[in-house]
């Protein structure tokens, strides 16, 4: 039958769900806990604030303002980027690029910007990168796995053939039917040769 394990496993379950019943129970009257309404006393300020918010969202002055902000960075950028090239390392990676500026943007009193890292790498970026690399080591694995499991293979094919040779030269007969001794003979001579 059933022993106490089953059991003492089916009252578990049976707690844990009544655990889960009471949980969204208690979710379910929390929810209407966070609708917003302020205290009475207060409520005139939170009123007051949230129009002051309203306002500067929509303050002509304001997106005039940025509007000119953003042309000048826009100009600033496009300039730094005709007056300085990026030079790339040998093995291509953006993140060790120098920043290469000719002379006469130098004398003119530019900016200059000799290595760095331009941009930070996005966790996609990262992320990629690190498959990246555990794809490469799975593949260099498996290529030392294949060479090894060919290396054996090859000892193994070695072996037998040695084996089949000297079974050929040790298992010959005479006329009679006898052991040739004198094949043997010479087979263990010439294994005691190669040995030393």
């Amino acid at each position: 039958g059933r022993g106490f394990a089953f059991r003492r496993k089916q009252k578990i379950e049976r707690q844990y769900k009544k655990f889960l019943k009471k949980g969204r129970r208690v979710n379910s009257q929390q929810g209407d806990q966070f609708t917003e309404t302020y205290p009475e006393h207060l409520k005139h300020l939170y009123l007051a604030e949230e129009e002051v918010l309203k306002k500067r969202r929509r303050a002509p002055d304001d997106s005039l303002l940025s509007e000119e902000k953003l042309n000048k960075a826009v100009d600033l950028v496009l300039e730094q980027v005709r007056c300085h090239y990026r030079v790339l390392p040998a093995d291509g990676d953006e993140n060790k690029a120098k920043i290469f500026v000719p002379p006469e943007n130098i004398s003119q009193g530019k900016s200059v910007i000799t290595e760095g890292k331009f941009k930070k790498k996005t966790a996609n970026q990262k992320a990629k990168e690190e498959y990246e690399k555990i794809k490469a080591e799975h593949a260099r694995k498996k290529e030392e796995a294949e060479k090894r499991r060919q290396q054996r293979e090859e000892a193994q094919r070695l072996y037998k053939q040695k084996k089949m040779e000297a079974y050929k030269v040790l298992s010959k007969k005479t006329k009679r039917g006898q052991p040739n001794l004198n094949l043997q003979v010479e087979f263990l001579l010439q294994k005691i040769q190669q040995n030393t």
